[in-house]
């Protein structure tokens, strides 16, 4: 099973934990996590199935800990009360200086911290949940709430529950520990992946932006397509030559699309493959060849002849090209591995082009690949990749007179035969960045009507 399969099947057992449908919307849910720090909320006891009886409530959630209970009620109002101390029939007050009660004021939180702890929760056994002598969830084994706010816990009447305390429906969740980072990568994988299949450019005319890849022979552009495209595909593919070898082995110019799948839809963004630079004259990409490209003369699958630049007369060129041709942000592939020992004659190259794509107005950017091979710290775990001091020291703005701020850390799919799902982020991330960047241009454009 691919890796990707795998998270996809550890995430839907985690969904299907539980089998009753939590009512606490899940911007609820967010917003409650949010005050507890990194965990997830576990369906335990639910009136309405369970039935509106301390017997229940006891049954299904006696010895668990942390948990948030929930009130509802006709008039829509949403409140309840957390404690981190396990639930029992001891009759005793239990002593919690982390607890709270609290209300929902639309999406909003509104917070009522216990002011005398020792007597923050009470041990009932005929009822739910019981806070203090101040707010009971389920009181005395009816669907209803007791309510007095004052000493251990205090609230406006109205703003917690708007003074109706028939219950339509108790609930107790369960605060399950800190979620792993591998859920939260998943998750966050989950949202890039759901923000560039939905990405729509500003302009009607154009479906799938360009985005140029330029770069020294073997620093990964080919690989970076390859790698984008395996995150899409759910496992490790290359569909673009890619290698180590001193010349490039791109000698055709390539527009690729990305497909949600191997029979999905194709995504909106197409990344267009060059030669490679090389730094002797007359050999790799040629500049005056860079022109005809930004301005989206060239075909796909265009022969490049580094010794004869393009033509007009040429096969398939692109005479007047539309919108959708053009090239529309320019991203320069560099091997971090390899910035420091740059030659020379690579740098001005770089220089001269960059030169060329600011004139056209065109935004630029950088993926910083092999980050790995540059840093240890990253080789360990490529989520070090932003705390590496040497990832940040890397003097690639400098030498290409780009902000800190566009330039992307990247680790391309080269020998791995499984998807890392922290590889991943890394790579979606710098798409959504391409997308960012290819709205400024977008905005830059005048208005056509």
């Amino acid at each position: 099973m691919s890796s990707t399969n795998s998270f996809t099947v550890l995430y839907s057992v985690q969904k299907s934990k539980s089998t009753m449908n939590p009512r606490l919307t899940q911007s609820q849910q967010r917003t409650i996590c949010a005050q507890l720090g990194r965990v997830k909320l576990q369906l335990l006891y639910k009136a309405s199935i369970h039935g509106f009886t301390g017997a229940a409530f006891h049954q299904r959630c006696d010895n668990r800990s942390p948990t948030v209970s929930v009130g509802y009620n006709n008039s829509g109002f949403v409140f309840g009360g957390y404690t981190k101390q396990p639930f029992s029939q001891s009759g005793q007050y239990v002593n919690d200086d982390q607890a709270f009660l609290f209300t929902f004021d639309c999406e909003n939180l509104i917070k009522y911290p216990v002011t005398s702890t020792a007597h923050a929760v009470k041990m009932i056994a005929n009822s739910g949940p019981y806070f203090g002598e101040t707010l009971v969830l389920v009181n005395a084994s009816q669907a209803v709430a007791y309510s007095n706010p004052g000493n251990i816990y205090n609230f406006p009447a109205a703003q917690m529950h708007g003074n109706d305390l028939n219950l339509t429906e108790c609930e107790v969740y369960q605060v399950e520990g800190k979620f792993s980072d591998r859920e939260i990568y998943w998750d966050l994988l989950k949202e890039l992946i759901e923000s560039i299949k939905s990405y729509k450019p500003t302009v009607s005319s154009v479906t799938q932006p360009r985005v140029l890849l330029i770069g020294p022979v073997g620093a990964g552009k080919s690989s970076f397509f390859n790698s984008v495209n395996s995150v899409f595909r759910g496992h490790v593919t290359s569909q673009a030559i890619s290698g180590s070898s001193s010349t490039s082995l791109t000698t055709q110019f390539r527009s690729y699309s990305v497909k949600d799948g191997r029979e999905g839809k194709p995504l909106p963004i197409i990344l267009c493959d060059t030669m490679g630079l090389e730094e002797s004259k007359g050999a790799g990409l040629d500049i005056d060849d860079l022109s005809s490209i930004l301005k989206g003369h060239l075909p796909d699958r265009y022969q490049f002849n580094p010794s004869a630049p393009l033509h007009s007369e040429s096969h398939g060129y692109r005479t007047s090209p539309g919108l959708k041709d053009k090239i529309h942000c320019v991203a320069y592939v560099i091997d971090a591995s390899k910035v420091s020992i740059m030659p020379k004659g690579l740098e001005e190259k770089l220089d001269a082009i960059r030169r060329k794509v600011n004139l056209m107005g065109i935004p630029q950017l950088v993926l910083l690949t092999k980050v790995d091979e540059a840093c240890p710290l990253v080789k360990e775990d490529v989520r070090n990749v932003y705390k590496s001091g040497y990832i940040k020291d890397v003097e690639v703005g400098s030498r290409l007179g780009v902000p800190l701020s566009c330039i992307i850390p990247v680790k391309n799919y080269s020998e791995e035969l499984e998807l890392d799902m922290n590889c991943d982020i890394l790579l979606l991330s710098a798409v959504i960045q391409m997308f960012r960047f290819v709205d400024n241009y977008f905005d830059d454009i005048p208005m056509m009507h």
